[in-house]
């Protein structure tokens, strides 16, 4: 807790330097606010603080119910009051004509320092979340219920303008047998990790149907007098998602399903399909993103800058897909159709509810979850769009928005002049608008983790773990100089200079090395540091340490190496030559002391 409260100390005098105030007092109320509240005042209560302000910039005023949590003197708080004073007027609260960009920056970097840290939540928390799971999905099966005809017309006619051609590619894909399964990296939930998957011999009905087990399970029909060790699992049998919580941040967890075995090996197939069918697609290319948020990023600041886009941000977005609009979407193509189908889990096992039959179409956790909510999403906005501009969109209408509408996830952005309209139809099909990360009307813009004031950069570095008490902590001495260097490269250098001293003490050997080196060192504009000549390749080396982490051992053999090898895409060998004695993620990791190239 004290090297926490330090570093936000740090952190407070060198922004009141930058800005030219006193953090003074600052400082002092922090420090009684953790006494009196705990580390939640660092976690929970100043990136409430920090919403409040991106709300008040959206606004261009300063609401008399923000920042609640704070006494005030005039319509500002008295707390940050120095760098406040430099955005907005004390007396009536309005917008600055010119604020100060720097005190933005220094605001949000100073009340978001550890809005993410990795702290478990408390039970309670947990507990909340998971029941709030629950609702999510009553709050879905009655969308269910109270959808009309109408409305799934309108949806099913949108999603056919835009996804027929590359919904029929893929239906042909999946008719001519061209679906070929994959094992993704994470966890499963009856426990297969890294190569154990391949070991693999249970399956379904459901994708017997349409992914026969003797085309995917084994490596030809040869093996055909294997067949019996596979167990074929009624609807009923079949392994239910398991629901789990993950660390985000210590007001509330994430709450993802892990998938069995069988259900994400047919969904990454699938998903392959889907990803190159619309890759294949101009537009869709253009306003689907998957891999690459930059795009997002780039509009978001056109955005704050002119001021013609909205970034919107949903709430539980995954959770809150009916499983039967993504069924309307695919009612022309029965391939597809069967083969998404048969590859979504009905049910999940929830902790402290049990196994419950789901409504939502995925969790996060499916490898389908991700492009189908983006698509969903899409549709309804184009249907926004339409209700605002009074008249039926045609293609060609469609395409002129290429360069308008981008959606990544839940992250969605839209032309402000129709953003009413749109919001209004994503939470008339059952989506959440989350209104204090959604902005349209002042110069503030946020999407995929970048944030924009009027063109400026004002995004800031987190801090994710707590401080390393020695150096076997070797996850938390890798996070340190990560947020160490990202801290150096936003321009607080005074803080990166206290932090340089206290990580030497730690490691001894802390060189100055390039971004791209592997060693755990300074990253600077300065260059590296060079300490020794390769002995064969004459190419220069630093004394550091470098982060080691072998994978799970889990040997395969036999006619399980045989499916690996038949399942591999890429066109060039493992490049791990032990991939059939280890697999997976690495459970740990250490750091090791060794000479290693600077750059």
């Amino acid at each position: 807790m004290k090297s926490l409260q330090l570093l936000w100390r740090m952190l407070a005098e060198e922004c009141a330097s930058i800005c030219c105030t006193s953090a003074v007092m600052d400082i002092k109320t922090v420090h009684d606010r953790i006494d009196h509240e705990g580390l939640s005042f660092l976690t929970i209560t100043l990136p409430a603080f920090c919403k409040d302000l991106q709300r008040a910039l959206d606004n261009q005023q300063v609401d008399r119910r923000l920042f609640s949590s704070f006494r005030k003197r005039g319509e500002l708080p008295l707390f940050l009051g120095g760098f406040l004073d430099l955005v907005f007027d004390r007396t009536s609260g309005r917008l600055l004509d010119e604020p100060s960009i720097e005190a933005i920056r220094c605001i949000r970097q100073l009340t978001l320092l550890y809005s993410k840290i990795l702290i478990p939540c408390s039970d309670t928390r947990i507990r909340k979340s998971m029941d709030g799971f629950i609702e999510c999905e009553k709050d879905v099966r009655q969308f269910d219920k109270d959808l009309t005809t109408v409305d799934s017309d309108r949806f099913n006619s949108m999603s056919s303008l835009l996804y027929a051609s590359v919904f029929t590619r893929v239906d042909s894909n999946i008719y001519m047998g061209e679906m070929m399964p994959q094992h993704g990296p994470g966890s499963t939930a009856d426990g297969l990790l890294g190569n154990q998957k391949f070991t693999q011999r249970n399956w379904t009905t459901r994708l017997e149907q349409i992914f026969p087990f003797s085309d995917h399970l084994f490596p030809s029909a040869s093996y055909h007098d294997k067949y019996d060790e596979v167990d074929i699992l009624e609807p009923g049998a079949e392994t239910p998602v398991k629901v789990v919580p993950v660390p985000k941040t210590q007001k509330a967890p994430r709450i993802i399903a892990i998938e069995p075995t069988a259900m994400q090996y047919a969904q990454q197939g699938i998903l392959a399909l889907i990803l190159d069918s619309l890759s294949k697609d101009d537009f869709l290319d253009r306003v689907l993103g998957f891999k690459d948020q930059e795009p997002n990023q780039l509009m978001a600041l056109d955005g704050s800058l002119n001021g013609e886009l909205a970034t919107l941000d949903l709430s539980d977005a995954s959770d809150r897909v009916s499983n039967q609009l993504v069924r309307g979407m695919l009612r022309n193509h029965p391939n597809l159709l069967m083969g998404v189908d048969a590859s979504r889990s009905r049910r999940a096992n929830v902790p402290g509810h049990g196994v419950v039959r789901l409504s939502k179409f995925a969790s996060m956790g499916s490898a389908l979850c991700f492009p189908f909510e983006a698509m969903v999403f899409l549709t309804l906005v184009f249907i926004g769009i339409e209700e605002s501009l009074n008249r039926p969109l045609a293609k060609k209408d469609i395409l002129s928005f290429k360069d308008k509408v981008r959606i990544y996830g839940d992250d969605i952005i839209v032309p402000v002049e129709h953003v009413q309209s749109v919001v209004s139809v994503l939470e008339h099909f059952g989506a959440r608008v989350n209104g204090s990360k959604s902005y349209w009307n002042g110069k503030f813009r946020e999407s995929c983790g970048k944030e924009f004031y009027d063109g400026h950069d004002v995004s800031v570095v987190k801090f994710r773990r707590e401080f390393p008490t020695q150096r076997r902590d070797a996850t938390e001495v890798v996070s340190l100089i990560k947020f160490r260097n990202l801290l150096y490269w936003h321009g607080y250098w005074a803080t990166v200079k206290q932090l340089d001293e206290q990580i030497s003490r730690m490691i001894v050997h802390y060189p100055m090395v390039s971004t791209t080196s592997p060693v755990l060192g300074r990253e600077s504009a300065l260059g590296y540091e060079i300490q020794g000549t390769h002995s064969s390749l004459h190419s220069p080396l630093v004394r550091g340490y470098v982060v080691s982490a072998k994978p799970p051992s889990n040997r395969i053999d036999d006619v399980d190496a045989l499916l690996k090898f038949f399942l591999k895409r890429a066109e060039h060998p493992f490049y791990d030559e032990g991939h059939l004695e280890r697999s997976g993620r690495p459970q740990s990791f250490y750091i090791k002391l060794r000479m290693a190239s600077p750059f």
